[in-house]
């Protein structure tokens, strides 16, 4: 299997969503966002039908058009305090609408489908050095905001009575949640992007451990949703996004029983 030069591609692809993303989606979960992150994902869509029609590489204006809701996202919020869900309609809504219309023409340069539910074969090198440089910025954007987003995730108001500039780490984060999506749609699709933002996180708080043992494990059962689903789709012959997704509802349920048992 690793003799193929297309599976090396997406092992490393797949290292780098393991990491990234139960990394940022502990603190979406964390701060009851988790829904952000399916609303981004699918906003993704409209920014690789863009890059398609137009020529550009499609995770570079996924990132930009994903970052740009991102930051809409955050900016609105002043504007629907009451209705946070209202917000992510929008922005689904206007994306969606963007991605279908542009597809529908027909321009498109480049297979749609390997970006709606994720390709072990379209991993090129220029990828796999597009995520790196994107994961290397993400993680250490993470690492000195370390601090200041557990203050927010857990009290905002609190956070913005110390001094600590809310917004523009909000904003920040918005980026990073972008530029995540992004490094991932190539391997896990469009359409079940946010499973892997969502699930090994909620696997984690399963075991009930504080704040950094809950990020650690998020990130051991985002590397086993991945590996494992990747080897799946190479001997299914299928889109690795369903076989990642599947592993990563049967890992939670497995964390769940594996919980009840110990109380026993």
């Amino acid at each position: 299997m690793f003799h193929y030069e297309f599976m090396q591609n997406a092992f490393l692809a797949g290292i780098f969503i393991s990491i990234l993303c139960p990394l940022v989606g502990v603190f979406l979960v964390l701060k009851r966002y988790s829904m952000m992150g399916d609303t981004l994902a699918h906003s993704s869509f409209a920014g690789v039908a863009i890059g398609l029609v137009f020529g550009f590489n499609p995770i570079v204006s996924s990132f930009i058009f994903t970052s740009i809701c991102g930051v809409l996202i955050e900016y609105l919020r002043d504007y629907y305090k009451k209705y946070a869900e209202l917000i992510l309609s929008i922005i689904l809504t206007f994306s969606i609408g963007i991605g279908i219309t542009l597809i529908s023409t027909g321009k498109t340069g480049g297979n749609v489908n390997t970006f709606l539910f994720g390709s072990i074969l379209t991993v090129t090198k220029s990828d796999l050095i597009t995520m790196l440089v994107l994961s290397i910025i993400s993680i250490v954007l993470l690492s000195s905001l370390y601090h200041k987003l557990i203050y927010i995730t857990f009290d905002e108001e609190g956070a913005k009575v110390a001094g600590v500039n809310v917004k523009l780490i909000n904003y920040i984060f918005a980026l990073l949640v972008g530029a995540t999506i992004s490094v991932s749609i190539r391997i896990m699709g469009i359409l079940v992007m946010s499973s892997m933002i969502a699930l090994p996180v909620a696997a984690a708080l399963q075991l009930n451990k504080g704040f950094k043992d809950t990020l650690l494990l998020s990130l051991f059962f985002g590397f086993v949703d991945i590996i494992l689903g990747l080897i799946l789709s190479y001997y299914i012959n299928c889109a690795p996004g369903g076989t990642i997704a599947l592993v990563s509802v049967f890992v939670l349920i497995f964390t769940i029983i594996f919980k009840k048992f110990l109380a026993k």
